[in-house]
């Protein structure tokens, strides 16, 4: 967890104080708590419908930090969403609390990140999360969720430096998030008509909305990515990975040698600088500059990546989502531990010789055919004559990589 530093701890303290100028900024834990989304299957696509039982009321913001352009676009967002939306309630992190409450007009959440209930709250709290940047905050918003077993539905703007998950851009913002806040209101909910003299403020939810309702049938489309779920011996409960896991020789000049299980039956032992275990979203990231292969979202896989083999003949692997995967490190490795790091932040404590990470991909579906786990991503639906679930993702790889492009031309 990231600690807060003495002067962010005294701006937080300030910020809970009760002077005029910094009331703004309220407690996470006075919100009500989450209301859990439902998804379900199209006939049409791949993709699943997203459906609220009532309105989404507390919405968590991400945001890219060092960029003026990104500062700008939140500002932009949050007086949106509470003109128009007024019983939203907004979430920011505490180094975006401080600047941004002078900003809007009405009162935004926050959190003391430096505490452990932080991300009890966090489950227990947010309905939606919206992020603002690359892929590397729509990871940081997911680490953020990295213990709960239902992620809130993730509505991304890209405005990074990488753009494989970021599905919407930010002029699109205000259509894309009615789409998400309106899915799971009928023609029932009672909209307000354009041209209707009611003052939206006066209403809530649903009501307080302008326009023609989407219809029930017409939910925001949600590309549910697969989690790992990771247990590494001696810590306390599993976490849950959105890319990968991995194993790294880290400062030691020795190749590592870990020792492969796959479903409970010895594979092979590596000697190479580490292994990777990934999810088909994290294969586009480390694994892809490793060797990896491009695993497409919706197929229910883990890719078991080494990185620089001594063994050329050591290839990667692509493995059902519910196999179980051990890395165990071998008592032969020189170095006394590797370094463990999921999803881009290392731990604390490495790996030592004799203790071993055990990683399953996340089940998603329940018994009964619910869908639960994975990071519901919303993805804007295909066009005319589209098939809905693969050309977002076949497009913008395509856009991103440059298949066959020729060397010498203008991009």
């Amino acid at each position: 967890m990231r600690r807060l530093s003495p002067i962010s701890r005294r701006l937080w303290a300030r910020a809970f104080s009760s002077t005029p100028r910094n009331s703004q900024i309220r407690d996470l834990s006075r919100l009500e708590r989450r209301i859990l989304p439902s998804f379900y299957e199209t006939a049409q696509n791949d993709l699943l419908a997203l459906q609220w039982p009532a309105p989404p009321r507390n919405v968590l913001i991400a945001r890219k930090d060092g960029s003026k352009r990104v500062d700008e676009a939140v500002v932009q967002f949050c007086r949106h969403v509470q003109t128009d939306y007024p019983s939203i309630n907004l979430i920011v992190e505490p180094r975006i609390a401080t600047g941004l409450h002078e900003l809007v007009d009405k009162p935004i959440y926050s959190f003391d990140s430096s505490s452990g209930a932080a991300s009890t709250a966090l489950k227990e709290k947010v309905d939606l999360v919206t992020t603002l940047g690359g892929d590397g905050t729509i990871l940081h918003a997911s680490s953020l969720f990295a213990t709960a077993e239902r992620v809130p539905p993730v509505l991304s703007f890209s405005m990074g430096t990488l753009g494989f998950l970021g599905e919407w851009k930010f002029q699109e913002h205000k259509r894309a998030f009615r789409e998400v806040y309106m899915s799971g209101a009928d023609d029932r909910a009672g909209l307000l008509e354009s041209n209707s003299e009611a003052d939206s403020k006066t209403l809530s939810g649903w009501s307080s909305v302008r326009g023609k309702s989407m219809g029930r049938s017409r939910g925001s489309r949600v590309l549910l990515r697969n989690r790992l779920r990771v247990g590494i011996v001696g810590d306390q409960g599993d976490v849950y990975a959105m890319n990968e896991v991995l194993l790294h020789r880290g400062r030691t000049p020795h190749l590592s040698q870990i020792q492969i299980f796959v479903g409970g039956r010895y594979l092979t032992e590596a000697v190479a600088d580490g292994m990777l275990i990934s999810t088909p979203t994290g294969s586009t990231a480390y694994s892809l500059s490793a060797g990896g292969c491009i695993v497409h979202p919706l197929v229910s896989s883990l890719v078991l990546t080494p990185i620089c083999p001594r063994s050329l003949s050591f290839r990667p692997l692509v493995l059902p989502a519910n196999t179980p995967v051990t890395l165990r490190l071998s008592d032969k490795n020189r170095a006394e531990e590797v370094e463990v790091s999921v999803d881009g932040v290392r731990r604390s404590r490495g790996l030592a010789r004799g203790m071993e990470v055990r990683v399953v991909g996340e089940d998603i579906k329940t018994a009964d055919g619910q869908w639960r786990g994975g990071i519901p991503s919303i993805v804007r639906a295909g066009g005319s004559g589209a098939h809905e679930g693969e050309d977002h993702w076949v497009g913008g790889l395509n856009g991103l990589l440059k298949f066959n492009h020729p060397f010498g031309e203008d991009i």
